[in-house]
């Protein structure tokens, strides 16, 4: 069961990051009486997700090498990378952009800058569910099981 943790985890990120940005931000956005209501509401939504996000990139960080081992796991060596790129662009996008989004200063300008350190962070999260993936199952041995019938 361990061996799927890190899929797990990474999937609760990716997951997180796809239901507020691709579903529940613009949602909002059309339901929500006013632009700055929405605008509020998001903001809240945008920094309870960066602590999802830092709270799986820790947890992926963690489990990325055994214990008392000199390697990490072979997902963990395929995904570093990533897990470090996402978890930089999740702290840079709420303390940096935010910031200035929420003052309103040059607003286009941040919002956009936002919106895509925003979709790199999906990018990484998904490039990191997908190596987990490709590493969850532990090898099988096709010939010790019983044929099909």
């Amino acid at each position: 069961m361990l061996h799927r943790l890190p899929a797990l985890v990474a999937a609760l990120w990716w997951g997180s990051l796809t239901t507020i940005g691709f579903l529940v931000v613009p949602l909002l956005f059309s339901h929500l009486p006013t632009p700055a209501l929405a605008g509020f509401v998001a903001a809240k939504l945008f920094a309870a997700q960066t602590w999802v996000a830092v709270g799986c990139c820790l947890v992926l960080l963690l489990i990325s090498k055994p214990k008392h081992a000199l390697a990490q796991h072979p997902w963990a060596q395929a995904a570093m990378v990533f897990i470090l790129g996402g978890l930089l662009l999740a702290l840079l996008t709420q303390f940096g952009v935010a910031p200035r989004i929420v003052a309103r200063q040059d607003l286009r300008l941040w919002h956009s800058v936002g919106t895509a350190m925003y979709a790199l962070q999906w990018c990484c999260a998904l490039a990191v569910l997908w190596r987990t993936l490709r590493h969850d199952a532990p090898a099988q041995n096709f010939e010790d099981e019983p044929a099909a019938v």
